[in-house]
């Protein structure tokens, strides 16, 4: 059965957000054995959904990603799921802290996108996302850390200037957060670049000129 994906702006959830394709949530747990304890717990209600989220256990706090894969994104399975996993949350004591979340993106800048992809996929993970998609490097496996990174993604230019810059970071967090990671930048003795596509991403640069795109789901239509 064909599953429509959806939406940031058809999201509504106090304690996940959609970033990067996939609604993710942090619930802090106050210690591993109460973390672990609740995914234990999330997961068995997962194989009643007979669902599989990714699942992020850390010392004290647990992050769960909810994604269908056969759709390409997130649907109202995905929907439900978090639900359910918000009221256990609930009524095991844990604290939603969705304003913590964020995925992180490495950019490369590089006039011959057809030509680095392959060597850089080679380097990270193997694998690319296909000519359809740009031949961004991803990471399907999800071998490495969900915090840590989610792919690759090449963005042609025609600059062949020796001192342009090439990698640059995307970060991207819930559309609440944005605005306070912009102006905490700046703080920071950074300074904006361009902020004519927000909300789906503001530019900033630091002190040397380095650039770094805060971006959110919304305004990506």
């Amino acid at each position: 059965m064909e599953q429509t994906t959806l939406g940031a702006n058809q999201v509504d959830l106090a304690d996940w957000r959609l970033l990067l394709g996939a609604l993710r949530s942090r619930f802090e747990a106050g210690s591993f054995a109460a973390a672990a304890a609740f995914v234990a717990v999330a997961g068995r209600v997962a194989e009643e959904h007979g669902h599989s989220p990714d699942v992020d256990l850390r010392a004290e706090h647990v992050g769960f990603a909810l994604r269908t894969r056969a759709a390409g994104g997130v649907t109202e399975r995905d929907v439900r799921l978090a639900e359910r996993i918000s009221l256990l949350a609930a009524d095991h004591g844990l604290t939603p802290r969705p304003e913590r979340l964020q995925a992180l993106e490495l950019a490369l800048d590089t006039p011959v996108v057809r030509t680095v992809g392959g060597f850089w996929a080679a380097v990270l993970t193997g694998e690319t996302a296909g000519e359809d998609a740009g031949g961004d490097v991803v990471d399907p496996p999800a071998e490495l850390p969900q915090a840590g990174f989610d792919r690759l993604w090449l963005q042609s230019t025609d600059s062949t200037a020796p001192d342009r810059q090439r990698f640059h970071l995307d970060v991207t967090v819930p559309p609440e957060e944005a605005d306070r990671r912009v102006a905490a930048a700046i703080e920071a003795g950074g300074h904006l670049v361009d902020d004519t596509h927000a909300p789906a991403f503001v530019v900033v640069a630091d002190p040397d000129g380095n650039n770094a795109c805060i971006c959110t789901e919304l305004g990506r239509d």
